[in-house]
């Protein structure tokens, strides 16, 4: 049985201190006894039976050493977390090869989100985003009263590279979700290397926020990261996160990697001590760990490969996915789908309109896509 963040959650509520003293290290170790009295006393969401297939989150939760960490970082639990920030900056530091004065901690990428938008989207600056793209910096800037311009994603769910350069004049901001979410579609270093000089040519002023998110599940060759441009550029920022490949999403830490001047200016914007003590213990232990990841890697590549099949096999298109989701058009309102599927206990993706007809599938354990497209089955008749 994986462990997934639910069964985290619920892992640290009562008796988990118990659960999580030495002895629990013996027999097929920590992760054993976690299955075993997670089956005992299952969260309200267990009990329902309900499968999640709806927010991207990874079912199989953080790897054995993020477990350790936490149950280390339990001493500290009193203590604001502001000196333990400290070895996470170095980890992250030193994955990346870059220094430490490169590294933006947030809870979450939301917050580096967030953050970005206040730092760098005024009135008189706008906010370039995509439709649909993940919405959180749309919605910062809409709450905010600060203009916002979004550009509709090609007919093959992309995004408009051309048309959003096009918009970036005057910009403070713009938001390059990339993979995008909820497309799922990845653009490859070549473009992304001709957008961004295209804007900085275009729009001096104007600050290129890269989402990052899925970075570990992208199998396209032609893909690679932004932090080198980021390093090279202050008007380039990479933001990452430890709620997807890692499994953490309920623990809540993201980062950013930028050139120093710019770093300086997004630290203004933080929410002091956003971070736990339990999740910085999880992600120092957690960000150097390429063995837990190749396994999330292989484990998503092949759910994905047999969700995919289902849908291809049953007559509808699907998308090209470089994440841990896939979008199927239905060719008709996915929302009556979504609502059927809710009542047979499966949970899928919200509307991201103008895509109504796309239906959003996160990808689940191999176990419960396996039941999920019993359902799907059923409800798409």
């Amino acid at each position: 049985m994986p462990v997934s963040r639910r069964h985290f959650v619920s892992a640290l509520g009562l008796g988990g201190a118990g659960l999580l003293a030495p002895p629990a290290l013996g027999g097929r170790g920590l992760e054993a006894r976690l299955e075993s009295w997670i089956a005992a006393t299952p969260s309200p969401l267990q009990k329902t039976g309900l499968i999640r297939l709806d927010s991207n989150e990874n079912p199989n939760g953080p790897g054995a050493k993020a477990f350790e960490a936490i149950r280390a970082m339990f001493g500290e639990a009193n203590r604001y977390p502001d000196a333990p920030e400290g070895p996470l900056i170095a980890a992250i530091a030193k994955e990346h090869g870059v220094a430490e004065e490169n590294v933006v901690l947030g809870c979450g990428s939301g917050e580096i989100l967030r953050l970005c938008v206040e730092a760098f989207v005024s009135t008189a600056q706008h906010l370039v985003t995509a439709s649909p793209t993940f919405e959180l910096p749309g919605n910062f800037a809409r709450t905010m009263g600060r203009p916002v311009v979004s550009v509709p994603v090609d007919d093959k769910l992309r995004l408009d590279l051309g048309a959003m350069a096009s918009k970036a004049g005057g910009a403070g901001l713009l938001f390059f979700c990339n993979p995008n979410n909820p497309t799922a579609t990845v653009h490859g270093d070549a473009a992304v290397r001709e957008f961004i000089a295209r804007v900085r040519r275009d729009s001096p002023a104007t600050f290129i926020l890269v989402d990052e998110a899925y970075h570990e599940y992208v199998d396209d060759a032609s893909y690679k990261s932004a932090v080198p441009l980021a390093l090279a550029d202050p008007n380039v920022i990479v933001s990452r996160t430890f709620s997807k490949v890692f499994g953490m999403a309920g623990l809540r830490v993201g980062y950013a990697i930028a050139h120093r001047d710019t770093a300086n200016r997004m630290q203004r914007w933080r929410l002091g001590s956003g971070v736990n003590v339990l999740a910085l213990g999880a992600a120092t232990a957690m960000v150097s760990d390429r063995e837990h990841v190749a396994l999330e890697q292989r484990r998503n590549r092949e759910t994905k490969a047999f969700t995919r099949a289902f849908f291809e096999k049953a007559g509808y298109e699907v998308g090209p996915s470089e994440t841990n989701f896939l979008m199927i058009n239905l060719r008709r309102d996915m929302r009556p789908v979504r609502e059927a599927c809710g009542k047979e206990g499966i949970a899928v993706g919200r509307p991201f309109p103008p895509l109504t007809n796309w239906l959003r599938v996160s990808i689940g354990t191999m176990d419960e896509m396996q039941r999920a497209t019993e359902v799907f089955r059923k409800v798409l008749g």
